[in-house]
């Protein structure tokens, strides 16, 4: 399990702090999750992660995030970023999109990679509340367009193992990129497998 990220010029950009990093594998090992896997020694790249059936993915993906003090943004609809909330959101990682403007979420990300020295975006590419077949390739677009790659992150609740997929470069074709994605998740286990579609 990577736990201990060097800052280098070719690391991903690391958060939180000593105590985070120690009661994230604490929450980990008492509820006896374990991490497979490394990230890649990259400054910029997309994460994307699944299956999401339920709202316990968010705490196991909370006590991933504390153990590997890593720093990751995640998209947040602008209306959220009011006065009282916005510094909040943005210390944790959140990062305001409006859909209104003409450039549209991907090319509002795609700048904000391309103003960052070092960015991790993670997006969980499916819903908790029913099947979503296909799934929405948003994220492909967005590293595509940003010229980063994607790192497929599974929870695998069979195994209980938070596992660290392929490192996906995209192409122009996000239908057979899909195809690779589809492939990896289904060898994991949904914690509500009936919520989870990887195929017509």
């Amino acid at each position: 399990m990577q736990t201990n990220i060097i800052d280098a010029e070719n690391s991903p950009p690391r958060g939180g702090n000593r105590f985070s990093g120690w009661l994230g594998r604490s929450l980990l090992k008492l509820s006896a999750w374990k991490i497979e896997g490394e990230l890649p020694k990259l400054r910029k790249f997309v994460i994307t992660v699944a299956p999401h059936t339920s709202n316990w993915d968010f705490f196991l993906g909370v006590a991933v995030l504390f153990a590997l003090r890593i720093k990751i943004n995640f998209l947040g609809k602008h209306s959220i970023f009011i006065p009282v909330f916005k510094p909040l959101l943005e210390w944790i990682g959140g990062i305001p999109v409006d859909r209104r403007t003409k450039h549209g979420v991907v090319g509002q990300i795609v700048k904000r990679f391309e103003q960052q020295d070092k960015m991790i975006l993670a997006i969980a590419p499916e819903g908790t509340r029913k099947i979503i077949y296909p799934w929405k390739t948003g994220f492909l677009s967005i590293a595509y367009q940003a010229k980063v790659p994607v790192v497929m992150i599974a929870f695998d609740f069979a195994r209980k193992a938070v596992i660290i997929g392929p490192t996906l470069e995209t192409t122009a074709n996000a239908e057979q990129d899909m195809r690779r994605v589809y492939d990896f998740y289904a060898t994991v286990t949904a914690k509500y497998p009936s919520k989870v579609k990887y195929h017509e």
